[in-house]
């Protein structure tokens, strides 16, 4: 698996009704590295197949099927199959701009660190 930053990839961002939702594709074979998120939210997997780990355990999924990510969570998605994944957010921010600073924990050294380790071996 390739890792893949998510501005690498075409990213469609929805906004409305104090709801947020980013849209991502992410291509077979490649490996999305997440963040921590300072809230609770949902994810979607609408379609594909996906290697899902949270906090060290792993877990396939197979879309459609929503997806609950906690705060501060470290979590990374392994595209098996071509993947439409969606996270949506609670928020009033609409600038996609500056919607990942309301949303994520500052990324630290440290943290790429940890998010890197636990894509060794899918743990």
């Amino acid at each position: 698996m390739t890792e893949i930053d998510v501005k690498d990839l075409g990213v469609t961002h929805h906004f409305g009704g104090g709801v947020y939702v980013k849209e991502t594709r992410i291509p077979a074979g490649h490996v999305l590295v997440q963040h921590r998120h300072l809230y609770d939210h949902l994810s979607l997997l609408a379609a594909g197949r996906a290697l899902l780990t949270r906090t060290g355990v792993s877990v396939e999924v197979a879309g459609p099927q929503v997806l609950t990510i906690v705060a501060g969570q470290l979590h990374r998605v392994a595209a098996i199959t071509d993947c439409l994944w969606f996270c949506i957010h609670a928020t009033e921010e609409t600038d996609e701009k500056a919607v990942d600073q309301v949303l994520i924990e500052p990324i630290l050294p440290s943290t790429t660190d940890e998010m890197r380790q636990l894509a060794k071996g899918g743990q």
